[in-house]
């Protein structure tokens, strides 16, 4: 009975909630498309899901730590865009290695996000501002480079592009390999590395960080740094999976991959959140696709409504989590999220020496942290 008390209290932790929230709405949508529609309670429908967005997951990943630091990243979608041109140019044009190009598109995918990082962390210039720079900029070199599409032909991309793995029943591609290759790589950043553990920090006080002597310049330009990383790689599995490159794809993608990230449970306020959340997030958005794929008779501008309608519940939810931390923790209770990893923070720097090097909690607060 204590086992299962203790179950219900992690679920109900404030901290764990709305990634509670986000399985169960992707189970119920699932259970849904299947009482209703036949043939979607399938094992290659769910591969699907996977197989169509596998792009978007990248992305998602690389926001999650964006918004987990405290910022935003509003170029992702563009950074896509130019990885694809780039990528068409160079085969195409240029008749180079599809193993020459990617290290090419995946530093300069770095090498963008990291110039954004800098000028937000050392001229305190607003994310949202010098991202929606990086946004024109990089859409409006797509155009400089080419106005026209560019049809890939290069027998490497195809048969990467066409490689299929058997799962069971069913199978998935070679974007989806990649996809959760960075999902358990991200995974390990964030809960089990020091840089992890310092982006955490940032977003839940930054100048608690600060004064502890963490590297707060270094984690930021890195947190932007992983985040082009992620685009330019989303960019290259999106080129897998259209075989082309074109200036205007990937528009409103930093969007979605925001909804995807907000409804996986991270917090835009920073400081909380977890990255196998953004993997519901994005299986929600792409389960209403197929859902309206599958009725037949719906415009597909249904999926921006209802997906605009689930950030707006989301973000009601984070809302009054927070209000009912604080009021938990007035009355003596749980403190709230914020207040339990910046006073891990504080705490850290009297118990524990400068090298020790502990994982994180589940969402991210700081035990024993080090310098």
């Amino acid at each position: 009975m204590s086992r299962v008390s203790a179950v219900f209290a992690r679920v109900f932790d404030p901290r764990t909630l709305p990634l509670a929230v986000t399985i169960a709405l992707f189970c119920a949508l699932f259970g849904f498309g299947s009482v209703m529609y036949t043939g979607f309670f399938s094992w290659q429908v769910l591969l699907d899901l996977l197989v169509d967005n596998a792009f978007l997951l990248i992305v998602a990943i690389g926001m999650t730590f964006v918004i987990i630091a405290g910022g935003i990243d509003l170029s992702v979608g563009s950074v896509v865009a130019l990885t694809t041109i780039v990528e068409a140019v160079l085969s195409e044009h240029m008749h180079l290695s599809v193993w020459v190009i990617l290290p090419v598109v995946l530093v300069m995918g770095a090498l963008f996000g990291a110039v954004q990082g800098a000028l937000i962390h050392f001229f305190r210039l607003q994310p949202f501002i010098v991202t929606l720079a990086g946004m024109f900029f990089a859409r409006g070199m797509c155009f400089l480079i080419t106005t026209q599409s560019i049809t890939i032909s290069d027998p490497t991309f195809k048969a990467i592009s066409a490689y299929r793995l058997k799962i069971g029943t069913g199978s998935v591609s070679a974007n989806v390999l990649i996809a959760l290759a960075a999902l358990v790589a991200a995974i390990f950043i964030a809960h089990f590395t020091r840089f992890g553990r310092n982006v955490y920090a940032i977003g839940g006080n930054e100048r608690s960080a600060l004064l502890m002597g963490l590297p707060v310049a270094r984690t930021k330009v890195g947190v932007y740094a992983l985040s082009g990383f992620c685009s330019a790689l989303g960019g290259a599995v999106f080129t897998f999976y259209v075989l082309s490159g074109y200036g205007l794809q990937g528009q409103g993608m930093e969007l979605d991959a925001i909804a995807a990230t907000v409804i996986g449970g991270t917090l835009l306020t920073g400081g909380v959140g977890y990255v196998i959340g953004s993997l519901f997030g994005v299986g929600i958005l792409g389960t209403i696709q197929t859902l309206i794929t599958f009725d037949g008779t719906l415009s597909s501008w249904w999926t921006r409504i209802v997906i605009g309608a689930l950030l707006c519940a989301f973000c009601l939810l984070q809302r009054l989590i927070e209000r009912h931390a604080r009021g938990a923790r007035r009355a003596g209770g749980t403190p709230s999220v914020a207040t339990v990893d910046r006073s891990r923070v504080h705490a850290s720097r009297d118990e524990a020496p400068a090298d020790s090097g502990s994982r994180p909690d589940a969402m991210g607060g700081l035990q024993n942290a080090g310098r």
